[in-house]
């Protein structure tokens, strides 16, 4: 029984000696195969651990068990036509994919709650102009798009703060401490009342371009908008015309529609946009390894991954 390693943008050997110092009986010599120069036959791949496969490539394992993604979103594995969707597909679900994405949205909200675009643009023109009097943050509604692990999370921790919360999603939830809004019928009501719209939504067919005209028109003018989940999520010519046009005030993006975002961007310069390179939320090796060991012993052993995949909503 072989492990599949695919991906391009992490250390195979790194995974592997993690994964090592928990998994019983691993033999990395043997049970450990790097895609593509390392591969071995495909008929012995029973698990495969895989982050943004090329399209098609886990369509050649017809023996896999499970494919184990090394992140939570998996947006990408089914948008590929060739994904073998009978196939148990695990998503990783980590207290620290949680924390970094509280302290990327709490920091964000501050950011624009305490005006700091509007110090930086004093900076730059050499003026001192400190704001008459701090903002009341009962003033300033929090909308969170979004409300598994990492929306509960932000909520959690915003909530400190004194801002009131909102949230969204697509089936009615009873969540303390906030005012959830469900469906389409609730999405008019939701953006209505929010000063800073959060975006943590999984990208599904339902949730994609979620972020266009028609939602920035019906958000209070001079509001926010944080988007820390997928770019898929955002009609990107939409935002640029609502932040040109005055009704919006500000973004903060860290994920876009094609990345590396490309230099002729228009995002890259745009004064009321702060644009990150997809960091919000970064687990290293270590920190999964224990999860994925537990995940590989579950399999073989025939049962399922501890956070299966919907394959019907896409989360």
């Amino acid at each position: 029984m072989t492990i599949l390693f695919i991906s391009d943008d992490d250390n195979a050997q790194r995974w592997c000696d993690a994964i090592a110092r928990h998994l019983e009986g691993f033999d990395a010599a043997n049970d450990f195969r790097i895609w593509p120069d390392d591969g071995g036959d495909p008929a012995a791949v029973d698990i495969a651990l895989v982050r943004l496969p090329k399209p098609g490539v886990l369509a050649g394992y017809t023996n896999l068990k499970a494919v184990l993604n090394l992140g939570a979103g998996v947006d990408d594995l089914l948008a590929d036509p060739a994904f073998p969707r009978h196939v148990p597909l695990g998503r990783m679900v980590d207290d620290s994919l949680s924390g970094g994405m509280v302290e990327y949205v709490v920091h964000g909200v501050l950011h624009f709650y305490r005006a700091f675009p509007a110090y930086a643009r004093s900076q730059e023109e050499h003026r001192w102009q400190p704001l008459a009097h701090l903002p009341d943050p009962g003033r300033w509604p929090l909308g969170i798009m979004g409300l598994g692990v990492l929306g509960r999370a932000a909520a959690a921790a915003l909530g400190s703060f004194g801002f009131p919360l909102l949230g969204w999603s697509r089936t009615a939830k009873e969540i303390e401490g906030i005012e959830v809004f469900a469906g389409p019928e609730g999405f008019g009501d939701f953006l209505g009342r929010t000063r800073i719209l959060i975006c943590l939504l999984p990208l599904t067919p339902e949730t994609e371009n979620i972020l266009d005209r028609n939602a920035f028109d019906r958000l209070p003018k001079g509001a926010y908008i944080i988007n820390a989940a997928r770019g898929g999520h955002l009609v990107e010519e939409d935002l640029i015309a609502a932040l040109d046009g005055g009704h919006l005030e500000g973004a903060l993006l860290d994920v876009f529609r094609d990345e590396p975002l490309a230099a002729e961007s228009p995002f890259w310069d745009h004064a009321k946009v702060i644009a990150t390179p997809h960091v919000a939320s970064i687990s290293p090796s270590r920190n999964f390894a224990a999860e994925i060991a537990n995940d590989i012993t579950r399999v073989r052993a025939g049962g399922p991954p501890r956070h299966l995949v919907n394959m019907k909503s896409g989360y």
